[in-house]
């Protein structure tokens, strides 16, 4: 990235170039926000808002945008109603709560809100762009042949990450200690994206498995990404 462009163009950018060109199985369908006119204006009012700087970020990867936070909204782990409450950016979506995005409120605010959040933090995910099969969420590495498939595609976006959005750091985080995390720990074996990838549990997960202990988890997100 030029030095004389701010985070938020580069981000926009990086988002408004994604070409997912490759096959997809029968049914699977792409959830690209960023070609909708309504979340691509709200995610530009985000990004000019909190990323209107050139100041270093590190980068925390998700699985990909799910059907009612970022695949509406523009902005990973956001639903419309933490993009009003939280992030003050009022919207005329309907205010449908996501669980990933309650959770990841809950740790933006012990962190000491959006605007500390992400001045320290640029989320986004292995797969930008979400899938959907018979109208339901789908994680990219749930169907073998999109996993396949979508390799290239998810190898060249975290390339462009790096390239396009500025970072200090080559740490980086992996939110989901599973099935995401063991791919990106493959992927970045073999392509050395980064010298190290701190797992963190889904927030989905902690959502659907972990409800009652939300402050706990969402304490220990905060001490290992403040790196105490």
């Amino acid at each position: 990235m030029k030095a004389k462009l701010t985070q938020s163009y580069a981000i926009l950018e990086f988002y408004r170039e994604l070409r997912p060109d490759f096959p997809l199985p029968e049914g699977v369908a792409i959830m690209n926000p960023f070609t909708d006119k309504d979340s691509s204006a709200l995610a530009t009012v985000f990004y000019n808002k909190f990323y209107n700087d050139q100041h270093p970020r590190k980068f925390i990867f998700g699985i990909n945008p799910g059907r009612f936070g970022g695949g509406v909204t523009g902005v990973p782990f956001t639903d419309p109603i933490r993009l009003q409450e939280d992030c003050g950016i009022p919207n005329d979506l309907p205010k449908k709560a996501e669980l990933s995005s309650i959770f990841v409120y809950e740790v933006i605010q012990r962190y000491g809100g959006a605007a500390a959040f992400y001045r320290d933090f640029f989320i986004t995910a292995l797969s930008p762009l979400g899938f959907t099969k018979n109208g339901l969420n789908l994680n990219y590495y749930d169907d073998k042949e999109l996993l396949k498939a979508s390799e290239p595609f998810i190898v060249d976006t975290i390339e462009k990450t790096k390239k396009m959005i500025l970072t200090d750091s080559n740490t980086c985080y992996c939110l989901g200690e599973g099935t995401n995390f063991k791919i990106f720990q493959k992927l970045n074996a073999k392509h050395h994206f980064f010298e190290k990838i701190i797992p963190l549990p889904h927030p989905r997960w902690v959502m659907q498995y972990r409800r009652k202990r939300i402050g706990e988890f969402a304490d220990e997100y905060v001490q290992r990404l403040r790196g105490d």
